[in-house]
C-alpha cells in the first residue's frame, strides 16, 4: 500500500526568541558572515508573528521605506507593537535595527526591550531621540545594551510607546537583526589527545516506517544499499505515532483489515542484511503487555535476532499519540502499565534492554492531571510534570527502566497556516545547542527522582529533523544536511547513547512552508533521507559523510572555533587517522578556517570530502551522478598548522593520517648495543625492527607512547645493520 500523507510525523513543539545599543546606523562595506535575519520586510518574515497590543496594520502602502508595505501603528502611551518568535539564539549577531518613521507630527518616544518563556524582561533601552515628523531614520541597537549576546531563548521583541513623548501614528519598516561581519580567519583548535567520549553504533541510527513500500522484492536490495551506503549500524521500527496503533503479527493498526506496505518480517530482512542493531517501538496505546512480550519472543527466542533495544510507545505524553487508556497521555498510567511491560518483555528475554518515554522539563506535559505530584527531595518542590510523575511511580513500583527516550524537533509547521509558522533557516541552523540543556536536564531528574538506582539509566535520542509539522522546502535542502550533521556532532558532546534519525523515508508533501525565503530549490517537503525508491536528499549525503568522519568505536576528540558559524567536530579513528569535520552554517559568506593540531603530527596530505551547493545545484540541474555525490580532493601543505576555505553552507570532512615516525640513533657506544628515539604521535603504538638484508624484519621492540618520543636500548647480534620503526593501527 503506498504511503499516504495523513501518517506524516505530526507533533507539536515549542521554541523562542530576539535581541541590541543605540545610534544612528552608518554604512559599511564589510561583508556580513550571515544575511541578516529579517523580522519585517513588506510582511513578517522567518516564523516571526505579530502579538502587538496597540492597533496595527502589517500591509500599509505609505509611507515606506523599501518595497511595497510598512507597519503603521497607532498607539497610546505603553501600547507596543511586539513581534514573538519561539525560542530562537542570535550567535553570530549583533545589532537589533529598525527604521521608524513619525507620521506627520512626530514627537513619539520608543523603548525597546526583549521577553523571555519565563515572562522575564531583559534591560529597557529608551531611543536617544523622538521619531522624526515626515522622515525615516534607522536605528541599530547592539545586543549587549538589550541583554542579549548570544541569547538561546529570546521570545518576544516590544517596541513600546512612553509617555514622555506625543500619542498617534508612526510607522516600522525593515526590521531585522544585523549580523558581525566575517572575520579575517576562523581558529579552529583540536585537541587531539583530549578524548571526549567513545563513539557508539546506536549513534548512527535511521528510523523504518511501515507504510515504505520499498521493502519488497524487486526493492529491497536498493533499500539495502542505501543503508550500507549512509553506514547506518542501527534501524528503528515500525514508524513513529502509528506504533502505539500497530499490531506486529497481523501487521495492521487499530482494527483496520488491510495490511501495512512494510511488515515487521520486511524490516528485518532488511535489517539484517546490513547488519544494524535494531530499536523496536511496541504498542502502548492499544496494545498490550502479552502482545509485546509476544513480539519479543518471536524476535530473539524463536528466530534469534538479537535485538537487544525496546520501547514502550512513542510519545505517549503526547496528545496527538492514540492512547486507548480510560486516563489518556497520563504520566501515572504510563509507568503502571510500563512496568508490567518491562515483566513480561525481559521474562520473555531477560537480555533485552527497554526504554520509556520522557521529556525535559519538570512541569512538561502534566496534561492537565495532578492525580499523583511528585515530590523533588532536593528542591523540596513538587511537580506533576510528565518525567517526574513516571520516575516516581516506577521507582516506586521497583522498575527500573535501561534508558530513557527522547525525540526532538526544533520546529513545528502548522498545516493550517504553514506561512505562519516559525519556520526559519537560520534560527534552525542556531538550534543545536538544545543538546546540552536537554541531557543535563533529563539526568539531573533521573537524580532527584530515581536517585542512585538511576545512575546506569541512559539517555538515548530515536527521533530527530527539523520540523515535526508540515513538510515544505526546508526538509529537503541543503539547510537540513548541515542540521543533520551539526545535530549529531552536537548530541555527542552530551551523554546521549543513541541518534536515530526521522527517518529513511517518509513521503512527498505540500501542505509545509515554501516561502522564498527558506533556501532550497525542491517543490516538496519530505522528511526522509530519501524520495521514492532511491531519489537523495542532502541529508541522506550528510549521513553518508558522517560514516567516513567516525564509526562505532572511535573517539571524539575535543574541536573548537572561535565563530559560531563555522562549527568542527574531530575523531580518532581506530586505524589512526584523525578526522575533523568542519560545517559553514552561514548563508552569505565562505570563510577561512586556521586549523592548529595539538598532539597529532599529520601526514603532508590529507585527503577532503566535501558536500555543498556545487553538488545541490547538479541535483537541480540533473547533472551526472558523480557531481551530485560527495566531492573528493586531495589537500597538500598539511602540518599541525593549516589553512583551508569553507564554502557557504558546506559540509567539510578532512582526514588526516600520522605522519611516519622518525627513528634516530642516540648513542652507539658499546659494539652491537644501540640507543633508539623514535618521534611519532602520542597514543600511537610503534615498532622497532632490525635486519641484516632488508628482506627480512625482526621485532624488536613495541611500545605505546604516551608522550611524543620514546627511547629504547637494544643490544642484538650482527649483523643487524639496518632499522626501521613504524606506527601500527
Amino acid at each position: 500500500m503506498s504511503f499516504k500523507p495523513e501518517y506524516l510525523k505530526l507533533k507539536h513543539g515549542w521554541r523562542a526568541a530576539a535581541g541590541g545599543w543605540l545610534g544612528l546606523w552608518l554604512a559599511t562595506v564589510t561583508l556580513p558572515a550571515q544575511l541578516p535575519w529579517s523580522i519585517y520586510t513588506d510582511s513578517l518574515q522567518n516564523g516571526f508573528q505579530d502579538w502587538s497590543w496597540a492597533s496595527r496594520s502589517l500591509d500599509n502602502s505609505s509611507p515606506v521605506h523599501s518595497g511595497a508595505f510598512s507597519i503603521r501603528v497607532t498607539a497610546n502611551a505603553w501600547q507596543a507593537a511586539s513581534f514573538y518568535h519561539s525560542d530562537y539564539h542570535l550567535n553570530g549577531y549583533t545589532h537589533f535595527s529598525f527604521w521608524a518613521h513619525g507620521g506627520t507630527a512626530g514627537g513619539q518616544q520608543l523603548q525597546v526591550y526583549f521577553s523571555y518563556p519565563d515572562e522575564s524582561v531583559g534591560p529597557t533601552v529608551t531611543l536617544p531621540s523622538a521619531l522624526p515628523a515626515n522622515a525615516w531614520q534607522q536605528y541599530r541597537i547592539p545586543l549587549s545594551s538589550l541583554g542579549a549576546v548570544n541569547a538561546t531563548n529570546l521570545h518576544r521583541i516590544n517596541l513600546r510607546l512612553t509617555a514622555a513623548g506625543a500619542s498617534g501614528t508612526f510607522y516600522l519598516d525593515d526590521v531585522q537583526f544585523d549580523p558581525e561581519p566575517v572575520p579575517g580567519q576562523v581558529n579552529i583548535n583540536v585537541a587531539t589527545t583530549e578524548t571526549i567520549r567513545t563513539i557508539d553504533a546506536r549513534h548512527f541510527g535511521v528510523n523504518l516506517t511501515m507504510w515504505d513500500q520499498y521493502f519488497d522484492p524487486p526493492y529491497a536490495a536498493t533499500t539495502t544499499a542505501l543503508l550500507q551506503e549512509l553506514g547506518a549500524t542501527a534501524v528503528r521500527m515500525p514508524g513513529g505515532s502509528l506504533s502505539d496503533e500497530y499490531h506486529w503479527a497481523a501487521n495492521v493498526t487499530l482494527n483496520n483489515t488491510w495490511q501495512w506496505a512494510a511488515s515487521f518480517s520486511d524490516m528485518v530482512h532488511v535489517t539484517t542484511n546490513v547488519g544494524a542493531q535494531a530499536f523496536v517501538v511496541v504498542n502502548y496505546g492499544s496494545g498490550t503487555p502479552e502482545e509485546a512480550a509476544a513480539w519479543v519472543r518471536h524476535a530473539n527466542v524463536t528466530n534469534q535476532l538479537g535485538f537487544k533495544y525496546w520501547e514502550i510507545g512513542n510519545e505517549c505524553y503526547g496528545t496527538w499519540e492514540t492512547d486507548t487508556n480510560a486516563l489518556a497521555h497520563h504520566a501515572y498510567t504510563y509507568a503502571v502499565r510500563a512496568a508490567e511491560y518491562m515483566a513480561q518483555m525481559k521474562a520473555a528475554d531477560p537480555g533485552i534492554k527497554i526504554g520509556v518515554v520522557a521529556v525535559p522539563g519538570e512541569d512538561a506535559y502534566a496534561n492537565g492531571y495532578s492525580d499523583h505530584p511528585a515530590l523533588n527531595p532536593r528542591t523540596g518542590t513538587t511537580h506533576n510534570g510528565w518525567t517526574p510523575v513516571l520516575l516516581t511511580t516506577l521507582k516506586a513500583l521497583g522498575a527500573t527502566p535501561d534508558y530513557l527516550i527522547h525525540h526532538h524537533y526544533p520546529e513545528w509547521t502548522n498545516p493550517d497556516n504553514p506561512g505562519g509558522s516559525a519556520v526559519s533557516d537560520v534560527s534552525l541552523l542556531q538550534s543545536t545547542g538544545n543538546w546540552q540543556a536537554d541531557a543535563a536536564n533529563l539526568r539531573q531528574q533521573i537524580q532527584d527522582y530515581f536517585g542512585s538506582a538511576g545512575t546506569n539509566i541512559e539517555l538515548v535520542v530515536t527521533e530527530n529533523n527539523s520540523d515535526s509539522g508540515a513538510q515544505g522546502r526546508q526538509s529537503t535542502s541543503l539547510v537540513n544536511g548541515v542540521y543533520y550533521a551539526d545535530s549529531l556532532g552536537r548530541l555527542l558532546q552530551t551523554e546521549f547513547q543513541g541518534f536515530v534519525w526521522w527517518c529513511l523515508r517518509n513521503g512527498t508533501d505540500h501542505g509545509g512552508n515554501f516561502d522564498s525565503s527558506l533556501y532550497g530549490w525542491r517543490d516538496y517537503g519530505d522528511l526522509g533521507l530519501v524520495n521514492g525508491v532511491s531519489q537523495r536528499h542532502p541529508t541522506f549525503y550528510a549521513a553518508k559523510l558522517m560514516r567516513l568522519w567516525a564509526r562505532p568505536g572511535d573517539r571524539l576528540v575535543s574541536a573548537s572555533s572561535d565563530y559560531p558559524w563555522l562549527a568542527a567536530y574531530a575523531a580518532r579513528q581506530e586505524n589512526g587517522s584523525l578526522t575533523l569535520l568542519v560545517l559553514n552554517k552561514s548563508l552569505a559568506a565562505d570563510l577561512t578556517g586556521n586549523i592548529s593540531l595539538a598532539g597529532y603530527n599529520p601526514a603532508g596530505v590529507a585527503t577532503v570530502r566535501s558536500y555543498g551547493i556545487p553538488n545541490d545545484e547538479a541535483a537541480r540541474t540533473n547533472g551526472p551522478a558523480a557531481d551530485q555525490d560527495l566531492t573528493t580532493n586531495l589537500l597538500t601543505g598539511v602540518s599541525a598548522s593549516f589553512t583551508h576555505e569553507f564554502p557557504r553552507l558546506s559540509l567539510t570532512l578532512i582526514t588526516l593520517t600520522p605522519a611516519a615516525p622518525h627513528l634516530e640513533v642516540v648513542s652507539a657506544n658499546v659494539p652491537g648495543t644501540f640507543r633508539f628515539r623514535v618521534n611519532g604521535q602520542p597514543g600511537g603504538r610503534y615498532v622497532i625492527q632490525s635486519s641484516s638484508d632488508l628482506d627480512h624484519w625482526t621485532d624488536q621492540a613495541t611500545n605505546q607512547l604516551s608522550g611524543g618520543t620514546w627511547e629504547i636500548t637494544n643490544s642484538v647480534a650482527w649483523p643487524q645493520h639496518y632499522w626501521r620503526a613504524y606506527w601500527q593501527p
